[in-house]
């Protein structure tokens, strides 16, 4: 398994300091999210959906769901019965709630507090599971891809967008400095986060990428895995099956 990497110390669960780490920054969460990516990453959720369309789904889980953009815009533009969003940040799903409510999506979308790596949800009860820049926080990567597959009905469908490495000379170069040295200084003077936006870089470093996330993929059980990579390899999205 691959280090952990902490927001803020060694003295709590990363589980409880990455619930922490989002109820701070939650009122800055949507806005530096779509600034600091240039908006590319609504891009990178539409090919995420893309992936769950192929899937004809009805009913979808988003884990690590955060504010629910990918939640609601799946409600939006996939004819789903249901689409439940699961986070660890009660302030993060307020406004994940707010969203819902504005855009009329209460039938569809429901949030709920949770843990994503204990699901209090049935066993193989979602047609796909979904996660946007969120199985990297988990305190324990195998446990919580294990329970995204419990969940999965048979020949259900795992759709996962993440941050990786970009491999491109000197793309990659620009690209870390970017991340490195930027974007926390950026979200620490707008979020008043401290740790936050660096422990964004340090644990998109530590986050087993590529051939290595699909071999965890295979041990936990997932069949058909592949890695699609999106702009030159800043993310990928991951799918797997049951």
């Amino acid at each position: 398994m691959p280090n952990s990497v902490n927001p803020y110390n060694d003295r709590e669960s990363k589980t409880r300091q990455v619930s922490k780490m989002f109820d701070r920054i939650a009122p800055y969460y949507d806005f530096l999210n779509h600034f600091l990516s240039l908006g590319i990453d609504r891009g990178w959720r539409k090919k995420t959906i893309a992936q769950v369309a192929a899937a004809n789904p009805k009913r979808v889980l988003d884990i690590a769901t955060g504010t629910a953009d990918l939640a609601i815009q799946m409600a939006k533009t996939l004819k789903l019965e249901e689409v439940v969003g699961v986070d660890i940040a009660p302030k993060m799903l307020e406004i994940g709630r707010i969203k819902v409510r504005d855009k009329g999506l209460q039938n569809i979308v429901h949030l709920k507090d949770g843990d994503s790596q204990a699901l209090n949800i049935d066993t193989e009860s979602f047609d796909v599971v979904t996660a946007a820049f969120g199985v990297r926080n988990f305190e324990d990567l195998e446990k919580g891809l294990a329970e995204m597959y419990r969940v999965l009905k048979p020949g259900g469908k795992m759709v996962v967008l993440e941050f990786s490495k970009p491999k491109v000379f000197p793309f990659n170069l620009i690209f870390n400095a970017y991340f490195k040295y930027l974007l926390p200084a950026v979200g620490r003077l707008t979020s008043k986060d401290e740790r936050a936006y660096a422990y964004l870089y340090e644990s998109v470093q530590a986050f087993p990428e590529g051939q290595d996330f699909i071999n965890i993929l295979e041990k936990t059980g997932f069949k058909s895995n592949q890695c699609i990579a999106l702009t030159l390899g800043v993310c990928s999205i991951y799918v797997g099956y049951k």
